[in-house]
């Protein structure tokens, strides 16, 4: 049985260094310089979507949250996020998890098995901006992100809608599998019936993700064998 295998990107994949955060935070004061000009509310992005951080900010700072203003903050949010991350000056450090590259590269080499998708609170294009610089935006070709819905936990069936189109297979939710790295990547996944392989690389420890019950909980990806053990336990054949 072939798995859809639905990855979530900061604190699982990569790590911007904060370069995320001060992109949101300075595309804010950039894109409306007036409204932000004061002090901007405290972000927890972990497991957040970029759609509920725009809502956010823009009742923090009195803006109407409309079309044409999430449109003016996205495209500086995303020319500020791509110069983070490009910084030469150390000021982030933004780098690839261990053994995120290694593990996708034989996860798309078996793909009789696997299909890889993104499920990320990451904007469609913040999230390609972040796996380009690494070069590991080859492996997704579909996923759920963070302005589909503000809520992470809506976000499990349609991923699965755009994996059938990407496809052209149905999975089931039983067949599929989140790996992510916060609480709310575990909800989400029993929101709509799937499993979860929760890492330890993002904001939460090991003593912190057991009390929300993974189906796996792993250090890092930097074990292929180990996930693909696990993934390995649930085939239903």
């Amino acid at each position: 049985m072939k798995q859809l295998l639905l990855f979530d990107i900061d604190g699982t994949l990569v790590d911007t260094g904060g370069a995320g955060l001060a992109a949101l935070l300075g595309g804010m004061r950039e894109a409306f310089p007036l409204q932000a000009s004061g002090s901007l509310p405290p972000l927890d992005l972990r497991g957040a979507t970029d759609a509920g951080v725009i809502r956010t900010l823009f009742a923090a700072c009195g803006i109407e949250d409309l079309a044409e203003n999430r449109s003016r903050f996205v495209e500086v949010y995303l020319q500020k996020l791509i110069l983070g991350l490009q910084d030469h000056e150390d000021q982030f450090r933004p780098r690839a998890l261990p053994g995120a590259g290694a593990l996708l590269s034989i996860l798309a080499q078996n793909p009789e098995q696997y299909s890889l998708g993104l499920l990320t609170g990451n904007l469609e294009a913040g999230a390609f901006a972040k796996l380009r610089h690494f070069n590991l935006h080859g492996y997704f070709q579909f996923g759920a992100f963070g302005l589909d819905r503000e809520q992470r936990i809506e976000l499990g069936p349609i991923a699965l809608a755009r994996a059938r189109v990407a496809t052209g297979r149905d999975f089931r939710a039983s067949d599929t599998v989140i790996i992510g790295d916060t609480p709310k990547d575990v909800e989400c996944a029993r929101a709509f019936g799937a499993r979860c392989i929760a890492v330890t690389t993002g904001g939460f420890s090991s003593q912190e993700m057991e009390p929300h019950a993974p189906d796996a909980l792993i250090p890092d990806l930097s074990s292929p064998d180990e996930l693909l053990r696990i993934l390995g336990g649930w085939i239903e054949r």
